[in-house]
Parts: C-alpha cells; structure tokens; sequence
C-alpha cells in the first residue's frame, strides 16, 4: 500500500503541475476579428440532404465588441470590412471577458428536405443570447435567450439556450449570434433536424441521469449509515455531495430549468455560491476523515482558514458582479483540492492506511476539476471528456470516498476489537479494576457507533445474552421454526425471594448469586446446543428451546429447577456463614406450530405460566395452554 501511495502521489504532483501550466497560460488571444483589418473568411455551410446535425465552430467568424454598443446592422458593415475572424483554434472559448462576442455563419441549404432546424447553445450559463438571421429578401428574423430571461421563452424546453432558425432550399441565410454575459465566454453553437435533437437530448439525459442516480445512490446508502453510525465523517461526506451536485446541477442547466426558472439573480449568484458550499463540506469532510486535530494541527488549522475563506466567499458573491466572484471560486477550488491532496499524502506518510483511498479519491477529482477550470478559462477546447470530466471525476471520488469511509470504519472497528481481547485477558487479573475499565470501554466505543458488537450483546453482571439480544435471536428462531415446521419452548425463570439474599446478605452477595444461578443454568442446559439462555431483568433467567415441545421442554424446566435447588450457592469468591438454597419458579410455553405476529405476546404467555407457578407456592413448574396460531 506503501508504494501505491507513493505512485498516487507521484501522480498528483503531475497533475497539479500540469494545472498550474494551465493557469499560468494566457488566454486564446484575440485574432483580427478583434480589431481592425482583414481575416480569412471561414466557409459557408453547406446543409446536404443526409446532414443531421453539425458544430458550427469550422464555419463561425467573430468579433468582440468591447464596448457592447454595436447593433446588427453595424455589425454586418464589420463583417463586409473583413473585422470579423475564425475562430482561434477552432475553439469557441474565451474565458472571462468583457463585451459582447459576435458570431457569424453562413448557411445554404443544399437539397436537405427538413428546412426547420433547431440551433443549440451547449453552455447552460450566458446570460443574453441574441439570434438575428438574415435572409435574401431582406428581412431579418431575431430571437433572444439566456439565463436573464425567463426559461419559459426558450424555443423548446431545453436545459441550453436553443432557437429555431429556418433554412429555406438553396437560399443563403447569414446567423448573426451576439452573446454578451459576465460568466465565461463559452459559445459552442450547433444545429439539428428535430429528429437528431430528440436523439441527443434523449442521450444527453441518459448520461446525466445516471450521474446523478449515483450520486442519489450513494447519498441515501451513506444517510443510512449516518443514521445508525452518528459519525461526523458521514455527515460532511453527505454535505459535500449534496452542495457538489448542487453545482453541477448549476453548470448543467438544470437549475434554472426545475429550481428557479424565473430567477436571473439565482442564475447569476448559484454558481459561486454553491461552489463555495462544495468546498467548506470538502474541507470539513477532510479534517475530520484524516483527523487532522490530532494526526497534523498545522493542516488542520489551514483547512479552517480555507472553510473561513469560502465562507465568507459564498456570503459576498450574492452582492459581487459575476465576473469577479466566479472566476475567484473556480480558481480557488483547485487550491482548496490542492490542498487537500497535500494533507493526504502527509496524513498517509504518518501511517494512517485510510488515508490512501482518500488521496486516491481526490486525485479523480483533482483531474476533473482542472479539465472544469481548464475550459471555463477559455484553455481547453470544449469535447466530451472535459466537458464531463467534473461529472466523471466526481462521481470516482464520490465512490471512491464512500469505499474510504467503510475502510476506516473496518480499521476503527478492528482497534476496538482488539481493545476489548486485551481488556478480556486482564479479567482473570483484576476483576473489579478491569469491569469499570470496560464499562468506561463501552461507553467509549458506544460514541464511536457501537462497535464493540460482541460486548453490546452480553449481561455485564452474568456474561450471559442480554434481552436486547435475546429479543432478536429469539425472532430468528421464530422465523427458523415456522420455515422448518419445528416445535420452540419458551421458559421464563424467575428466583425465589431473592430480595431477602440482597437483604440479609447484601448486594455484593447477591451478585455473586446472579452470576452462580447464571453458570448453573448454562450448565444444566449444555445438552441442548441450540439453546437460547439470556438474563431478561433483575433475578429472571429467560430460555429459548429449539426442537422441543411442551412435554419435552417441562422435563428440561424440572431439571433445571432441581440443580439449582440440589446446589446451594456458597458464596462464589466471597465468604458466607452458611450455604443459601435458592429455589426458581418457572413458566413453561411451548409453540407447536409457529405463524406468529410478534415475540412479545408469546413472553407474556411464559410470563403468565411463571406467575402461576408463584401463585402456587413457588420452587415449581407450570406451562401455559398450548397455542396453535
């Protein structure tokens, strides 16, 4: 695990240069569309009849206008004086820049019999979104769109901003597009038939559906185990998946599509803010998972400062423009998962095994995140892989953590496993010393989600089952009896006078006739393997008997009764002036066929049989009705 370690760490390191690489480059720069002069003129798109659909990135020419005062027919002048240009490397990101962007394409439809085609921003986050097509008759057909309008005015229900644009038969229509938003300056336009939108729209939401079906998974499997566990780590672990599947819900689209349709502020302030959120989970998670407090006070120390940062980040971005506050959370995100990759290899070189799937984790999500901030600065061109690499480098971290918690849970359960074989071993030495160090053990290990699972099921006093424990085997053997069609018995002991022993004799004695009763029915009850024997409260005994009716189990209630009576207790390890006969009343019932609808009118039947065999004078036998339900 060692050397895993070292190839994980060797690997981030990699990573994390490559990244810095990346934000260390300059933006694509601007080509002659940006200013004055001429450019090449990319070609006009030819729509074929077998074409379906196609990025409009070869034919796109653009000009950013600083000042965002251009209007269409200004615009059409530039691009007749060659101000227009390709776009640079084909890429149809910018990163964060101020202005508008204009894009143009022209279009001739070549024989293709569908005229109505559907363009497609694939970017869920520009604010305004303008369409002018220009047609040879003059006249000019406009749309508009983006996340500052409601998503109602969308051409078709669509997580991206879409438009329907005509393409008349051998007619060339010039697409003007004007973007002009404060998130980042990603345009990637395409267009399809109907049929091939449906297609991709229906595959499109067959992958993200299945991210977040996992992340969904993994959330609810890892709730449960909060529940029952109450571990911090599960918390944190649910808090940070929640607030990152709040972004990318944010990044998809489909938070303005289902949450706040209707919300431009929402729209604009989510991003940061939900980043934000992600992070102070992602750095909590981190602290507690790899204990930081106790393994490395300086790391632990740094995350609270960076949980301070994106605090105060997440509060300020629902008043700072966009462009501030968004590129200043993407950017701090790859120093926050920096960071925690620092604090796992150092936790990991300390010795703490956990801690290696955990840099493993954060190592996916370390790479998704740089091809996440790669295109948003404008660095990578925009395909599947980076398009979807925080989805797939989320969801191996998300799984990969999941895997890391049940791993540390297993190393924390296998410490206190071993703490309580040493606590056993210095029983026989120091008995009273070594059962208030376990019992303080237990209340330790009960904080830590009762792991101690053995110990949680025996009687401190007598080492005997306890009735919690009782209770569940004693359904299991229900269960078992009425699949296998067999006889179960049920006894209910109860000692005789025993508060005249506590007394006369005290209470210390009266332990040690607790645990002397305890041993003599374990004993008595040795021939029968499958017997369930548990102490049910103060001096009642309680016995399951598999396999035996009521005349069987009544023989097996005789002989203990008589061992007892035949062995006076003498005192265990404490001296007594004389031997004290102890006698038991017990109540036998017996289940000949088992379709039952709970345990606990069956104890109360054994119960019943017990207070009978008390009424008559105790130091007795007596059952109950046979019951046939």
């Amino acid at each position: 695990m060692g050397r895993v370690a070292s190839w994980i760490w060797r690997g981030l390191g990699l990573g994390l240069a490559g990244l810095c690489l990346l934000l260390a480059a300059p933006a694509p720069t601007l080509g002659a569309g940006a200013g004055a002069g001429t450019a090449p003129v990319p070609a006009t798109l030819q729509i074929g009849s077998d074409l379906r659909q196609t990025s409009l990135s070869p034919y796109l020419a653009y000009y950013h206008d600083v000042a965002a005062g251009d209007d269409v027919d200004a615009v059409a002048r530039r691009l007749a004086q060659g101000q227009f240009a390709p776009l640079p490397g084909g890429q149809s990101s910018f990163g964060f820049r101020p202005g508008a962007f204009w894009f143009h394409a022209r279009i001739v439809n070549r024989g293709n019999p569908e005229q109505r085609w559907l363009l497609v921003q694939s970017y869920a986050l520009s604010d305004h979104i303008d369409l002018y097509a220009r047609y040879p008759d003059g006249h000019t057909a406009f749309q508009a769109g983006g996340d500052h309008l409601p998503f109602s005015a969308r051409s078709v229900r669509y997580r991206h901003p879409n438009f329907w644009l005509t393409l008349p038969p051998g007619q060339p229509v010039d697409v003007f597009v004007r973007v002009q938003s404060e998130s980042s300056m990603q345009v990637p336009l395409w267009i399809y038939t109907p049929v091939a939108f449906a297609e991709l729209s229906r595959d499109a939401q067959l992958v993200i559906g299945m991210y977040y079906g996992i992340l969904l998974a993994l959330f609810f499997y890892n709730l449960a185990l909060w529940l029952s566990l109450r571990d911090a780590s599960y918390f944190w672990y649910l808090f940070h998946l929640s607030a990152f599947g709040l972004v990318l819900f944010t990044l998809n689209g489909f938070g303005f599509e289902y949450l706040w349709p209707q919300s431009s502020w929402l729209s604009d302030r989510m991003v940061p803010l939900s980043i934000c959120l992600a992070q102070i989970g992602m750095q909590q998670f981190a602290r507690v998972f790899l204990g930081l407090r106790e393994r490395w006070r300086f790391g632990d120390r740094v995350g609270l400062g960076l949980i301070a940062f994106f605090a105060l980040l997440g509060i300020a971005s629902t008043w700072l423009p966009y462009h501030i506050s968004t590129p200043v959370a993407s950017a701090a995100v790859l120093v926050s998962i920096a960071w925690i990759a620092v604090v796992s290899v150092t936790v990991v070189r300390r010795g703490y095994a956990p801690a290696q799937l955990f840099l493993l984790a954060w190592a996916m999500f370390l790479l998704g995140t740089g091809l996440f901030v790669a295109i948003a600065f404008g660095l990578m061109p925009k395909t599947f892989i980076t398009e979807y690499g925080v989805q797939i480098g989320s969801a191996l971290e998300m799984l990969l953590l999941s895997i890391a918690l049940g791993h540390r849970y297993a190393a924390l359960r296998n410490e206190n496993e071993r703490i309580v074989r040493e606590a056993r071993d210095q029983l026989e030495h120091k008995v009273e010393q070594r059962t208030v160090e376990l019992r303080s053990a237990l209340g330790q290990l009960e904080d830590a989600h009762a792991r101690l699972r053995e110990s949680s099921q025996r009687d401190a006093l007598t080492g005997l089952h306890n009735r919690s424990h009782f209770r569940d085997r004693f359904e299991s053997l229900l269960r078992q009896s009425r699949e296998h069609h067999h006889p179960l018995s049920l006894l209910m002991i109860d000692l005789d006078n025993f508060k005249l022993i506590n007394d006369q004799h005290g209470h210390l004695i009266g332990d040690e006739c607790l645990r002397w009763a305890a041993r003599t029915l374990g004993h008595g009850l040795r021939p029968h393997h499958d017997a369930l024997l548990a102490r049910f409260g103060g001096e009642e005994f309680v016995v399951v008997l598999p396999g035996l009716n009521l005349s069987a189990a009544t023989r097996v209630a005789e002989d203990l009764r008589q061992s007892l009576r035949d062995q006076p207790f003498e005192g265990g390890d404490r001296q007594i002036s004389e031997q004290i006969t102890v006698t038991a009343s017990i109540g036998v019932h017996a289940i000949e066929t088992v379709s039952f609808g709970g345990i606990d009118p069956l104890l109360q039947l054994a119960d019943q049989a017990l207070y009978r065999a008390k009424a008559d004078g105790r130091d007795c036998v007596r059952t109950s009705q046979v019951e046939t339900v």
